[in-house]
């Protein structure tokens, strides 16, 4: 065998992702609250494009015109202008923090400025629960005080708002709520200090032989213990508050369902017409010219990508609700198994694309504001051969319990034969991971002891 150099011609196909390309599906997988983020910072950065914030009835003139040639009830469309509400632009965080509102509480009594500084330490050291996560003789080593200063400062702490809180732990904060809330249950104390594992796993009959009670006394104890905060520190430490801004809305009109795409956060884009006249001009100089057509090319581009993203959001979502009409109609209980190649074989695009126009989407819809990767659901074989959603099986599950006898609560292989029987096959295991995935406790920790 002989090895040489030499040169040759070869043909090979190779799949290239442009620039403008990238750019498309980007935007495409982008919700509206992103998207408008996103075209502020191409916005910064490409001068020739201007916009126009996209409001008021001009977003619907295209809907109007479907309307007039449909001919429905003329109130119709104003009730839906009205009935729609722009969503808050912004939420105002939470101006008072912790430390504030126990320091506030505190202002009444006289306290020496140790105490306060102490407070305050013992404040800075309180968790996401509400507890203190260090011992008291741990902050007195670091503040070089007393022990006892800092546990007695600690302990101020129980009497204030919201109770429980400044507690060494889980049992340390629902013996403070129940002290103060229920002064004369003395059992309260038993349950809380001995048998919380108990209640948590359903065993009443164990807690009743401790404790000689009856099933009725453990049960109404119980039902107290579950009135308390387990973690009265989180109303502080929680995430601000975030509205779901509908991408597309849907809306019964007669017996048809209409979908419109809102792009009331999304501006209008155009290109300035003085670089487009510059770009064009014979006596120009060269180098603006050249630079204002990148820009110019650059920003069709992406006018051309936000109108493909609107009119692929459309499609997929009226092929949603084509295949999904009897939910619309009926109600969760008729929601089918849907997969993403039966979307994007109705409209003629690749999984993938189907997938990036409904992550992170959410849809105004007669049955709520639903995330359209929502109506994606696995499912289970039925008699039939037709198929029946996991969301559909878990609507039947808990209309079912909500609807048992307390005393004589549906088990998970009771609820298997109930849905057997409406010819859905499914284990007794199978109901019993839909029935955790709906946080509903098992029969044993259901069931209700007397009137």
């Amino acid at each position: 065998m002989q090895m040489g150099f030499g040169l040759w011609q070869q043909q090979t196909q190779k799949l290239i992702l442009t620039q403008e390309l990238r750019q498309a599906i980007a935007i495409l997988q982008l919700s509206s609250f992103e998207l408008s983020q996103y075209l502020q910072q191409e916005m910064a950065e490409n001068p020739v494009m201007e916009w126009e914030e996209a409001a008021g009835a001009e977003g619907w003139g295209e809907f109007d015109a479907w309307l007039r040639e449909s001919g429905p009830d003329p109130g119709l469309l104003r009730s839906m202008r009205e009935s729609y509400r722009e969503p808050p632009a912004d939420v105002a965080a939470r101006s008072e923090n912790l430390e504030d509102h126990l320091m506030v509480q505190l202002s009444d009594l006289r306290l020496s400025p140790l105490e306060k500084r102490v407070l305050r330490y013992v404040i800075g050291n309180i968790d996401e629960r509400g507890y203190v996560s260090m011992s008291s003789a741990e902050m007195a080593a670091q503040l070089g005080v007393e022990e006892t200063l800092v546990e007695r400062c600690r302990r101020r702490l129980h009497g204030l708002e919201p109770l429980g809180i400044g507690a060494l732990d889980l049992r340390e904060c629902l013996n403070i709520q129940a002290r103060e809330r229920y002064p004369d249950e003395p059992g309260l104390k038993d349950l809380i200090d001995h048998h919380l594992q108990d209640v948590a796993e359903g065993r009443q009959s164990r807690i009743a032989q401790a404790l000689q009670i009856d099933l009725q006394e453990v049960q109404r104890l119980s039902d107290l213990l579950k009135t308390l905060d387990p973690k009265p520190g989180r109303m502080f430490f929680g995430d601000q508050v975030r509205f779901v801004i509908p991408d597309v809305t849907i809306e019964r009109v007669g017996g048809d369902y209409v979908v419109m795409v809102h792009d009331r956060l999304t501006p209008h884009l155009h290109i300035n017409p003085i670089y487009r006249r510059i770009a064009s001009t014979q006596g120009a100089d060269r180098e603006a010219k050249s630079y204002l057509s990148k820009k110019i090319q650059s920003a069709m581009w992406l006018i051309r990508s936000l109108e493909q993203r609107r009119q692929t959001i459309l499609r997929v979502t009226e092929a949603i609700v084509e295949l999904q009409r009897d939910f619309f109609d009926r109600g969760l209980e008729y929601l089918r198994p849907m997969t993403l190649r039966q979307v994007a074989e109705r409209v003629g695009v690749h999984e993938s694309t189907v997938s990036r126009a409904t992550t992170g989407k959410y849809a105004q819809t007669p049955r709520g504001v639903l995330e359209l990767k929502y109506f994606f659901s696995s499912g289970v074989q039925t008699r039939g051969g037709e198929g029946a959603s996991a969301e559909s099986i878990k609507a039947k599950i808990r209309k079912w319990i909500q609807e048992e006898d307390r005393s004589d609560p549906l088990s998970d292989q009771r609820l298997a034969d109930l849905l057997q029987q409406e010819g859905i096959r499914i284990s007794r295991r199978t109901v019993a991971k839909y029935r955790e995935e709906l946080r509903i406790a098992s029969s044993a920790q259901r069931r209700r002891y007397g009137s």
